[in-house]
């Protein structure tokens, strides 16, 4: 009977173990996980934000720095309007104006 006891001891010592590793386990991976969780949460907190940004600009303003640098790469008052979400006479204003501020630093490169 005591052999048999001290068997059935070494069993739950045994089994002990066994469970405080597992449970060792299961803690560190919690942990982990809690901390890319958090990760996850502050990259997500960040880009919220820039949508807000985003979303408080104003429209037109996208619309015209899109409309300048497609000017820039030598699009035409069409392709303005049709790119751009802008109307004809704006289209049409900004290329005068691209054309007169290219015109003005040719000028200023031959003296």
């Amino acid at each position: 009977m005591f052999i048999r006891q001290r068997k059935h001891e070494r069993q739950y010592k045994a089994l002990i173990n066994v469970l405080r590793n597992e449970i060792r386990s299961m803690t560190g991976g919690s942990i982990g996980m809690g901390k890319r969780l958090v990760d996850i949460e502050q990259r997500l907190s960040i880009t919220v934000e820039k949508q807000l940004e985003l979303e408080n600009r104003d429209p037109g303003e996208l619309a015209y720095n899109q409309a300048a640098r497609l000017m820039e790469m030598g699009a035409d008052v069409d392709d303005l309007v049709k790119n751009c979400g802008i109307g004809r006479p704006e289209a049409e204003l900004m290329a005068l104006l691209h054309k007169e501020l290219h015109a003005h630093q040719g000028l200023e490169h031959k003296h």
